[in-house]
């Protein structure tokens, strides 16, 4: 029984650190299905352009998407989407989503 919590506690140390070593390229990968590869498409016909935002902007929204603050009609779909990602993943993928041209 100890062996199967220290196994436990390997995989949920293993799956938690990955996130530390994904750059925003890697972790906007996850949003590509419904805002484009480059951040050129209205999620679901809804959201706005996302594509070349400035990083302060998307951090921000990610930010209030997590916490509730923020959001129209994708609100409820970013939190759960954000919900799991660190401050340090936010900004990496903000950062990503600023270059995109």
């Amino acid at each position: 029984m100890k062996n199967i919590g220290l196994k436990f506690f390997a995989v949920c140390t293993i799956l938690g650190a990955s996130s530390l070593f994904a750059g925003g390229a890697d972790l906007y990968k996850r949003c590509t299905g419904c805002h484009g590869v480059n951040g050129e498409k209205k999620a679901l016909g809804k959201s706005e352009v996302i594509k070349a935002w400035e990083t302060e902007k998307t951090f921000a929204a990610l930010k209030g998407y997590k916490d509730g603050s923020y959001g129209g009609a994708m609100k409820g779909v970013m939190k759960g989407q954000v919900s799991r990602l660190s401050d340090d993943d936010l900004k990496a993928i903000s950062e990503h989503i600023s270059t995109l041209k």
